[in-house]
């Protein structure tokens, strides 16, 4: 026994009858029945006596009990509320066992409202969702280290590293989301981890293209007249992207032009002006084609709801036993632009939606070519349709 302390022993504890029996220093255990108690210690702290629970002799024994009460009790010779502080450290603990996910959810719902669709048309949060968060989403965030993201990661180094180089920028932005809560987190976590993973032997994945000269071919096997057809013809006429195609609408087609709204078009979210597609003769006609097929005022239905999908589109080409797919088909136009065209620089990057020139020289052109693309375009769809294999020439600001 030390200073009135130490009363009690590991035997007294197990055996000792229903009653309240103190160990010294505040310490007391309150026992309800031979086989059942708790202990409970008594603490002055600022004046008034607080009693702190400790645990069951079940959970806790009677050392533990001791050296519990020993930190309280030093806690508030520090000038401390046990209890409070108790609190503090239990929320403190929570708070750091946040895991991945939950984490990465929270931070995706803040984030999604500047990105085009909520970040959903485009599967922003795809990398994450399919390559990271099944293997660590469990992870207390504060665990998170660069040896969990380094193997989980790494697979995709050689065979997938724009999805890689995707997946660690999502994931750093997660992790700085939660410095921000105040989750105790490395905020170089992810920069160790791409250090780890090294460089791989691999180029960056590029969407298989079909050659411009076998466009025509696979052009005119689209003859059953149905949407998977019909939107795919489209898709190489006018060499816009596939979600803009896949959501046109009736109502965005005005004589032989196709104004697609800014909200549908790749970029940021506060991308404020529509972009004007001229129509070929050949893509009037499917156009024609498709309001017949036409449900809700989308030109492109799907067979149950809503619209073609991507996916569609893509198996459509893959089970014809092509490597090309749907989006390599602007990486055709473009080629054929550059080969058999004279078309200046601005006037192609612009067929394709790209935005060309500086932003001062954007700030000062007021023109989007639309008539010298309408001659592009038209001529495209000759080349398309097998109807014509002459060089287009270009000059800037005028019409063939």
């Amino acid at each position: 026994m030390v200073n009135g302390r130490g009363k009690l022993s590991a035997v007294m504890v197990r055996q000792a009858p229903a009653g309240k029996y103190g160990d010294g220093g505040g310490l007391w255990l309150f026992k309800g029945s031979k086989d059942a108690g708790s202990w409970v210690l008594r603490l002055a702290v600022h004046g008034r006596l607080r009693h702190m629970g400790l645990g069951s002799i079940a959970d806790v024994g009677l050392k533990e009990a001791r050296e519990a009460a020993d930190k309280w009790r030093a806690a508030v010779r520090a000038g401390h509320d046990p209890i409070k502080e108790r609190e503090r450290i239990k929320r403190e603990a929570a708070r750091n066992l946040h895991m991945l996910k939950d984490v990465a959810d929270d931070f995706f719902e803040g984030y999604k409202a500047r990105l085009k669709g909520d970040g959903t048309a485009g599967r922003w949060f795809s990398p994450l969702t399919l390559h990271v968060l099944p293997k660590l989403g469990k992870v207390p965030v504060a665990s998170l280290d660069q040896v969990d993201i380094r193997d989980t990661l790494r697979p995709l180094r050689d065979t997938k590293p724009e999805t890689m180089r995707k997946a660690l920028n999502r994931l750093n932005l997660v992790v700085r989301h939660a410095a921000a809560l105040g989750l105790d987190v490395d905020t170089q976590v992810v920069d160790k981890a791409k250090a780890l993973i090294g460089t791989g032997n691999s180029k960056a994945d590029k969407i298989p293209a079909m050659a411009w000269q076998e466009v025509p071919a696979f052009y005119a096997s689209l003859s059953d007249g149905s949407v998977t057809h019909l939107a795919l013809r489209l898709l190489i006429l006018t060499g816009v992207r596939s979600a803009p195609l896949r959501f046109s609408r009736e109502d965005q087609i005005a004589s032989d032009v196709w104004t697609i709204p800014a909200a549908a078009m790749k970029g940021r979210k506060d991308q404020t002006e529509d972009f004007r597609v001229p129509l070929s003769t050949e893509a009037l006609s499917v156009i024609e084609q498709a309001h017949r097929l036409a449900r809700g005022g989308f030109l492109f239905p799907s067979a149950r709801q809503g619209v073609v999908s991507d996916m569609t589109l893509s198996m459509f080409m893959r089970r014809a036993g092509l490597d090309a797919r749907p989006h390599g088909f602007r990486s055709s136009l473009r080629v054929w632009l550059a080969e058999c065209t004279d078309a200046p620089h601005e006037v192609a990057e612009t067929v394709l939606q790209h935005v060309a020139g500086s932003k001062v020289t954007r700030a000062y052109r007021r023109t989007d070519f639309i008539e010298q693309r309408r001659a592009l375009m038209e001529r495209w769809a000759d080349h398309v349709t097998g109807k014509s294999g002459t060089v287009v020439k270009l000059v800037a600001g005028q019409r063939p």
